[in-house]
């Protein structure tokens, strides 16, 4: 649109050179932009940005919307991580992008272990929690142990789980491998502590669920936009930048926009990345869950659609 156009078309009573003044302005201050000479002015990732967090009027979602997000919550006998996953799919539908959730990385209460001999050298340890849950770990072993000592190390932990944590396991069984009161050989030991010791580092920021990654697809106008999202796929194939970026936007608090090239993940890939956290019954923050699309897409509706879906989940916690 052109500068005496835009001018017949303002309320105000602007000149096509005052508008091209000011067009040239925002230029020089890099919130806009040309892509080539004879083109029109687009905004930059901080023209975008500044116009979302200051000048865009948020609009409300709709009955429909509502209704939509409401019912996945009402599902009764839901565990935390099929209701993110029900959650997170509605949101994708919705607001057709990519759906990004960080599930808080719980404690939960160990039904069953199990040590599996591998190749030389290396093992399988299996961990079934009492909501289903299974978790695999690879863990490194002292060679040429037969099977008896991964059957020795097996029942040994499964004789004391009794409905108790991974962390009070890892505690206790440490504290009395130390002690010299576990009753085992010293090659079932060696296997124990490196079950447990898989467990013993820091505590994971939590598990990323991803959903609707094919309408980042519904955009694509050509082998540049394709490479772009072949970049954001990889990323969210890795899943750990992810993870960080959303435990940051956790501890930065309410709702956080991350557009283009504002930030280093998604500098390649042309997209935005809206996020909000959730709270647990203690109103401590657990966890976020947001949505990946083009930059262009259109805030006003997604915002408070992402904002509304933390809430909901906020209050299933409760």
């Amino acid at each position: 649109m052109g500068s005496r156009t835009l001018s017949e078309r303002l309320s105000s009573s602007l000149s096509p050179a005052t508008i091209r003044n000011v067009l040239a302005q925002l230029e020089s201050l890099g919130l806009l932009y040309s892509p080539h000479p004879s083109a029109g002015r687009l905004p930059t990732a901080e023209g975008l940005k500044l116009f979302v967090e200051g000048l865009l009027e948020v609009g409300t979602l709709n009955e429909s919307e509502r209704a939509s997000l409401d019912s996945q919550c009402k599902t009764k006998n839901l565990n935390l991580a099929q209701l993110l996953e029900k959650v997170s799919s509605s949101l994708s539908g919705l607001a057709r992008c990519a759906s990004v959730v960080i599930a808080p990385k719980q404690d939960s209460k160990l039904k069953h272990i199990e040590f599996v001999p591998l190749n030389p050298g290396r093992a399988l340890v299996v961990l079934v929690t009492e909501d289903g849950e299974v978790e695999n770990r690879l863990v490194q072993v002292p060679l040429g142990l037969p099977a008896s000592v991964f059957t020795e190390a097996t029942n040994y932990l499964n004789a004391r789980l009794c409905g108790i944590s991974l962390s009070e396991i890892k505690t206790n069984i440490l504290s009395e491998i130390e002690a010299h009161e576990a009753e085992l050989n010293i090659l079932s030991k060696q296997v124990v502590e490196a079950g447990l010791g898989v467990w013993s580092g820091p505590p994971a920021l939590g598990t990323l669920i991803v959903r609707g990654q094919a309408h980042l697809l519904e955009d694509v106008e050509g082998l540049e936009d394709l490479e772009r999202l072949r970049h954001l796929f990889f990323e969210l194939e890795t899943r750990e930048n992810f993870i960080n970026l959303l435990d940051a936007a956790i501890n930065a608090e309410g709702i956080q926009i991350f557009i283009g090239s504002n930030n280093s993940l998604f500098k390649m890939t042309g997209c935005s990345m809206i996020v909000a956290p959730y709270h647990n019954q203690h109103q401590q923050i657990v966890g976020a869950i947001g949505v990946i699309g083009p930059t262009r897409l259109n805030y006003g509706r997604i915002i408070p659609m992402v904002d509304y879906t933390a809430q909901l989940i906020s209050r299933s916690l409760s």
